[in-house]
C-alpha cells in the first residue's frame, strides 16, 4: 500500500476509534455534563437556584426523573463523536507534520534503555511539541464543538426556563395571563434542598407550557434570528478551553503512559526480552490511570474560559429579551457577581466526572487500534 492509502487509513482508523471511544464516554457523563451546564448558567441577578451539584441532582431527578437527567443528550452523542474524530486525526497529522518540519536524527525517549535501532526511523516527539500537536488538535475541535455545545446547553436548561427555575417562566401558550399567584407551588420534599435561605428550588409548571424544543428545532430558530454565524456564539470560550484543555489532555496521557511504558521496558530488558514494548502492552490499569489523569488535567486548565462559553450559550434561553453579552463582558458580569465561585462553578464535579470517561475513552482508542490498527 503506497504512503497516500496507508495516510488516507490512519486517518479513517483516528476518526472511526475516537468517535466510537467518545460516544461511549458520553452516555456515562451526559448527566454530570447536565449538572455543570445548569450550575454555571444560573443567572448572575437572582438568587442562587442550586445550593450545589448534589442539590442540582436531586431537584433535577426529583422534577423530570431519568429522563431529565439525559436531556439534551442527542447532540452531545453527535458531539463526542465529531469531537474526539478530530482531536485524534488532527493530533496524529500535526505529529506526522512536526516530524516533517523536524526529522531530528530518531532519537527517542532517553533512558529507555533500547537502542536506536531498535527505537525505529520516527522518533518520539519531545514534551513541548506534544503539547503543540495537541493544542492543534484542541484549536480544530473548537469549530466543531461550539455550534453542537450550543444546542445542547440550551437543551439542557430550557426546561427550567419554562418552568420558572431561573426567573418569571416563560409566556404560556394559553393567551390569558396568569396572575402569579395563581401558580401552584411545590411543597417542600426531602427530594428539594431547603437548607440555603437565598436558593431557590424548582417550582411548578404554568399550565400550558410549550413542549421544549429539539435540536433541529433550536438549530433553525437560531439561525432564523443570529444567522449561520449565530452557530458558532461562545466560540471564543471553547477555543481557549479546547486549545488549552486538550495540549494538557494528551500531553498528560502521553507523559503518564510512557511512563508505565518505560517501566515496562526495563523489566523485559531485564528478563533478557530485546522486544520492543508499545501502548499495545499496557494493562488495562495502565491505561486507565493515564486517561483519568489526562481526563482531570483537561478540566482544570480555563475551566473559567466552559463557564463564560455556557452562560453565553445559555444567555437567550434565560433572557429572551436581553441583548446577548460578549465573552469578556459576560466573564466580567460572572466575576463581579459571583467571583472565583461563579468561575469554577461545577469545577469539582466536572473533574470527578472527567477521570473515568476519559479513562474509557482512551481504553477504548487503544483497545480497538491494538485489535482492528491497520484493517481499515
Amino acid at each position: 500500500m503506497g504512503n497516500h492509502d496507508d495516510a488516507a487509513s490512519s486517518g479513517l482508523e483516528s476518526m472511526a476509534f475516537g468517535s466510537f471511544a467518545g460516544m461511549t464516554a458520553k452516555v456515562f457523563e451526559h448527566p454530570f455534563d447536565l449538572v455543570k451546564v445548569r450550575l454555571q448558567s444560573q443567572p448572575t441577578d437572582r438568587p442562587l437556584t442550586f445550593t450545589g451539584p448534589l442539590d442540582c441532582f436531586r431537584q433535577t431527578y426529583s422534577r423530570e426523573g431519568w429522563r431529565g437527567l439525559y436531556r439534551g443528550i442527542s447532540a452531545p452523542l453527535v458531539g463526542a463523536a465529531c469531537e474526539n474524530a478530530v482531536l485524534f486525526l488532527v493530533y496524529n497529522k500535526c505529529q506526522d507534520l512536526i516530524i516533517r518540519l523536524n526529522p531530528g536524527d530518531g532519537a527517542s525517549d532517553a533512558g529507555s534503555g533500547l537502542s536506536e535501532k531498535a527505537k525505529g526511523k520516527r522518533r518520539e516527539l519531545s514534551t513541548p511539541e506534544l503539547a503543540v500537536a495537541a493544542a492543534g488538535a484542541g484549536a480544530a475541535a473548537s469549530f466543531v464543538l461550539t455550534p453542537i455545545e450550543l444546542i445542547k446547553c440550551r437543551m439542557q436548561v430550557q426546561m427550567l426556563a419554562r418552568e420558572g427555575a431561573f426567573g418569571p417562566p416563560v409566556k404560556p401558550i394559553a393567551s390569558t395571563h396568569v396572575p402569579a399567584t395563581a401558580v401552584p407551588q411545590l411543597a417542600p420534599s426531602r427530594h428539594i434542598s431547603t437548607t440555603a435561605p437565598s436558593s431557590m428550588s424548582l417550582r411548578a409548571p404554568p399550565a400550558g407550557l410549550p413542549p421544549p424544543e429539539g435540536p433541529f428545532q433550536l438549530i433553525v430558530s437560531t439561525v432564523r434570528t443570529s444567522g449561520l454565524r449565530g452557530l458558532w456564539l461562545g466560540q471564543m470560550g471553547t477555543l481557549f478551553r479546547e486549545t488549552g484543555g486538550s495540549s494538557a489532555w494528551f500531553t498528560a496521557y502521553e507523559i503518564s503512559s510512557k511512563a508505565f511504558l518505560r517501566r515496562r521496558q526495563r523489566l523485559s530488558l531485564a528478563s533478557g526480552s530485546d522486544r520492543v514494548l508499545t501502548k499495545s502492552d499496557l494493562r488495562t490499569y495502565e491505561l486507565m490511570s493515564s486517561g483519568a489523569l489526562a481526563g482531570m488535567s483537561y478540566n482544570l486548565v480555563l475551566f473559567p474560559a466552559d463557564s463564560v462559553k455556557s452562560a453565553m450559550q445559555t444567555w437567550a434561553e434565560l433572557h429572551p429579551t436581553k441583548p446577548r453579552l460578549g465573552f469578556w463582558e459576560m466573564a466580567s458580569r460572572i466575576w463581579k457577581k459571583r467571583g472565583i465561585r461563579g468561575m469554577y462553578a461545577g469545577c469539582g464535579l466536572t473533574v470527578a466526572r472527567a477521570a473515568p470517561s476519559s479513562a474509557m475513552i482512551f481504553l477504548i482508542y487503544e483497545t480497538l487500534e491494538k485489535k482492528f490498527g491497520g484493517t481499515f
